[in-house]
């Protein structure tokens, strides 16, 4: 394994930029086909069961979502850090670095499962669930928050691979967990049968098992970046960059949480078939962008490694062969999906409700038609966050959501009077401004300005 990492090292700072970025971005892709698979089966096994638990998965997803972006702020601030002293050979560094960013992210997960599962009755009757869909979401969130410090580990073990070039090992840990998922769901949700409550408990089943193996993997003392509670102990100087690193892609991705939350009401308005529609195309549509989220974690880490060994252009070279990449790979597929025939026959396989089916066949074409813009935006956050300026994506998370969505979203429903349609035309829109803001910041160098210090 030290030498796979030092001949992906070696790749991203002196070899084909094209490839390096393959090399990366393949396994992610692939990994994240397996994230969606996973949110899909959960989503088919309880179309067969019946829509109010689908629309009550739907419902409350974006609160479980708030908790993993806490955590996710200080992977992204690790995965940053350690691409940075990888690339300047500072290796020691890399290894405390990591250590730190474990012991803070094991104390969020826990605290923050703990609020969650105090808050969860609260929470679920302010988003307006009633009846049938409030007692499933309420059993369903309150066991699902128990896999937090499983999946922390694993996101922090893919942070700390991925940031030294290695993603096919977080892919492989991951494929255990999808394939672990599709068979505890069918188990727990039908041949029990347990409902919402036993695609929790396929969740927190399948996520423990994965943890315990990328724990062991972590605390392999033969790796260059590895476990060690010597190394634990809070270091001031650290911390401050992991907080400010850190803190603002957190927040950016709680805000963004919250908002979607309130998207989530908005929804609930038309109804129960217009939420499970709106889970449906989310779903299906995130397929479509697989490519885009791949290449923007390869930006991050090819731009995160050269801007630490000093080659800043070589860093822009790769984002701009990246963000090429992604928005062909994205052009042609979002005009194949976006066909109505072809929509409508992929939301058929989750659901036999017509009313819903319609919706989010209408939905996921929208969304399709437009997903190219994505390339522009993943690619450009990836170049943002490898240089450290999450202070960046964070501003333009919260503006894509809080200003373009629901500025959107009033204008849609309120002065066109579109209905329904509001919701689909305020997700591509906000992601088509968010895009070209992104676009013009990077036309302004600020990515250049460095975060923090490293000495080589």
């Amino acid at each position: 394994m030290k030498k796979l990492s030092k001949t992906n090292t070696e790749l991203i700072l002196h070899g084909n930029l094209l490839r390096a970025m393959l090399s990366i971005a393949v396994p992610v892709v692939i990994n994240s086909l397996l994230q969606t698979v996973y949110n899909l089966t959960d989503t088919y096994w309880l179309g067969q069961i019946g829509k109010e638990p689908l629309a009550a998965i739907n419902l409350v997803t974006p609160v479980q979502n708030i908790v993993l972006n806490v955590g996710g702020g200080v992977t992204v601030a690790g995965a940053v850090m350690i691409a940075q002293y990888i690339g300047a050979g500072r290796h020691d560094e890399a290894k405390k670095t990591a250590n730190q960013i474990f012991s803070c992210a094991m104390i969020l997960a826990i605290c923050s499962a703990l609020l969650l599962a105090l808050f969860t009755p609260a929470i679920v009757a302010w988003l307006g669930a009633q009846d049938g869909t409030l007692y499933h979401a309420v059993r369903y969130l309150r066991i699902v928050i128990l896999d937090m410090p499983f999946l922390f580990i694993i996101n922090i073990y893919q942070a700390t691979r991925q940031a030294q070039g290695d993603t096919v090992r977080p892919m492989l840990l991951n494929l255990l967990g999808i394939s672990l998922n599709m068979a505890f769901d069918p188990l727990l949700m039908v041949a029990l049968p347990l409902g919402a409550a036993g695609a929790a408990l396929a969740t927190v089943m399948a996520k423990f098992i994965p943890a315990c193996i990328a724990l062991r993997l972590m605390r392999d003392q033969h790796e260059v970046i590895c476990l060690d509670f010597s190394l634990m102990r809070p270091e001031r100087d650290r911390l401050r960059d992991i907080v400010r690193i850190g803190l603002p892609s957190a927040l950016g991705g709680c805000v963004m949480q919250l908002g979607f939350l309130l998207m989530s009401r908005n929804v609930f308005v038309y109804g129960v078939d217009a939420m499970a529609a709106y889970g449906i195309g989310n779903r299906v549509n995130g397929i479509i962008s697989l490519p885009s989220t791949g290449i923007g974690s390869a930006v991050s880490t090819i731009v995160g490694q050269n801007m630490g060994a000093g080659q800043v252009k070589r860093a822009e070279k790769g984002y701009l062969i990246s963000m090429g990449c992604s928005i062909a790979f994205l052009f042609t597929g979002g005009m194949i999906l976006s066909r109505p025939f072809i929509a409508q026959a992929i939301v058929s396989i989750f659901s036999a409700d017509p009313s819903v089916v319609a919706m989010a066949a209408d939905f996921l074409s929208t969304m399709a038609f437009w997903c190219w813009t994505n390339g522009i935006h993943d690619a450009t956050s990836g170049l943002l966050k490898g240089t450290g300026h999450t202070e960046i994506t964070m501003a333009d998370n919260m503006a894509r959501l809080w200003i373009y969505r629901f500025a959107t979203l009033y204008i849609c429903e309120h002065i066109f009077g579109l209905g329904v349609r509001s919701i689909w035309l305020s997700v591509v829109v906000s992601n088509g401004i968010s895009s070209a803001v992104l676009l013009v910041l990077y036309l302004s160098k600020v990515w250049k300005k460095p975060r923090f210090h490293i000495s080589r």
